[in-house]
């Protein structure tokens, strides 16, 4: 079953929580803090295996939780960092957040690698905090949340040159003809129900990869069709191989289907018109369709235009066709997906994820109280351990230092009101 769009959720792990110890030694006098920093949560990171084709390993598992880190001990000692979670992915999937529809990474490359969801920092321990005005601190951190998202996963399939046309003109005919691909052929419409990869390979040796689409009709690109689905693919390629059925045998105009096809490619992406393309005229072994070539070249009117006629059931005019898309793809650039940062091409990951982070936002509720959100209060009020005062009074700094205060006055508030933070409920002291 060929899979090419899933959604899923991932989760980094948390952080370990730091401690608060003391030395306690015989005859060693204010031994001091002695609680060790937790350990670093595992990430999720995605991995490019080339010996993948579909996503359909994520029909069977959509959640993705990485462990968190150890806590923090006694004596300083430091707990141990959790081991990321390694999910393989094909060549060609680009994860997108569900959400926003942000683009989090494209990941084309074999051994490519891209940090989905990031495991949290550990908590530091109470040694971390000591101080000459403060020796002997009973504060500490709890482990920092780790990234969770839902996300969607996208294959575009990895091919040099992709066949398009309506249906039953005869791609999957002369993919089969031309490479060792056995996609399913058949006298009716939509027989290819999934795309198809074959490598060529040329009388001197130049190869590349040919993919198969499913058969597109006009209205495509508004979900027409079973094509419209698999339009996606052909953006990855770098030369159109557009297949005309020049026997006019299913009462078509082949010019007419010529202007259709382009018109769904324009109208879906409109880079697809940047892609140099190469006209197939097929079934040249039926009767009418010299005369139909010969009236298509003179509609078609451009002497640029790359046309071969060839016959995939007698396997006549294919040699040229071939040394043609071989050609081209040595002189053709590949087409980037996206706008790629020079830092980031000297890594292995083409895409970096920085959300921007929220500080907070303060909304009312239907009773009242004031509501508290966003990623940086919620992280902190996550990371504060509130069974030690200190640690209290800490939490209660940062909120003042980022404004939260002055802008729960501004919006209202007054001594003895609520506000709410997650599920938990403060008392405002002005």
């Amino acid at each position: 079953m060929f899979v090419d769009h899933v959604k899923i959720y991932v989760k980094g792990g948390d952080g370990g929580d730091g401690m608060v110890a003391f030395r306690r030694e015989k005859y060693i006098a204010y031994g001091g803090p002695a609680g060790g920093d937790g350990g670093q949560g595992a990430s999720v990171v995605f991995i490019v295996d080339e010996g993948l084709r579909t996503l359909m390993d994520f029909r069977y598992q959509r959640h993705f939780k990485a462990p968190r880190g150890e806590h923090g001990g006694s004596k300083n000692m430091h707990g141990k960092n959790a081991t990321d979670v390694v999910v393989k992915v094909p060549p060609g999937t680009i994860v997108t957040d569900a959400e926003d529809g942000s683009i989090i990474a494209d990941l084309v490359e074999h051994g490519q690698t891209a940090v989905i969801a990031k495991g949290g920092r550990g908590g530091r321990g109470n040694s971390r905090f000591a101080t000459p005005s403060n020796p002997a601190p009973e504060l500490s951190e709890k482990g920092e949340p780790g990234a969770n998202k839902e996300i969607n996963l996208e294959l575009k399939v990895l091919a040099d040159a992709g066949l398009v046309g309506f249906p039953s003109v005869g791609k999957s005919t002369l993919l089969s003809v031309v490479s060792a691909a056995k996609p399913k052929i058949a006298d009716y419409h939509f027989t290819t129900l999934v795309p198809n990869l074959g490598m060529v390979e040329t009388d001197d040796h130049r190869g590349f990869v040919l993919a198969d689409l499913p058969g597109l009709i006009e209205g495509a690109h508004q979900g027409v069709g079973l094509g419209h689905q698999f339009l996606r693919h052909i953006e990855r390629t770098r030369v159109v191989i557009h297949v005309i059925d020049m026997s006019g045998l299913e009462g078509r105009e082949p010019y007419e289907d010529f202007l259709t096809i382009n018109e769904e490619l324009e109208q879906y992406n409109m880079r697809l018109t940047e892609r140099p393309q190469i006209i197939v005229a097929n079934k040249m072994d039926m009767p009418e369709a010299e005369e139909n070539l010969k009236v298509f070249k003179e509609k078609l009117n451009d002497s640029n235009a790359l046309i071969f006629p060839t016959s995939a059931l007698t396997r006549t005019g294919l040699d040229g066709l071939l040394h043609a898309v071989a050609d081209l793809l040595e002189t053709t650039p590949e087409f980037p997906m996206h706008e790629i940062e020079d830092e980031d091409k000297e890594n292995s990951v083409l895409y970096k994820y920085d959300g921007e982070a929220e500080l907070f936002k303060v909304a009312r509720d239907d009773d009242g109280a004031f509501v508290l959100s966003g990623y940086t209060v919620e992280r902190l009020f996550r990371m504060t351990d509130f069974n030690f005062d200190q640690s209290v009074r800490k939490f209660a700094r940062q909120l003042r230092g980022m404004g939260v205060d002055d802008e729960l006055r501004k919006r209202g508030a007054k001594d003895g009101d609520t506000v709410r933070l997650l599920d938990f409920e403060f008392e405002f002291v002005d």
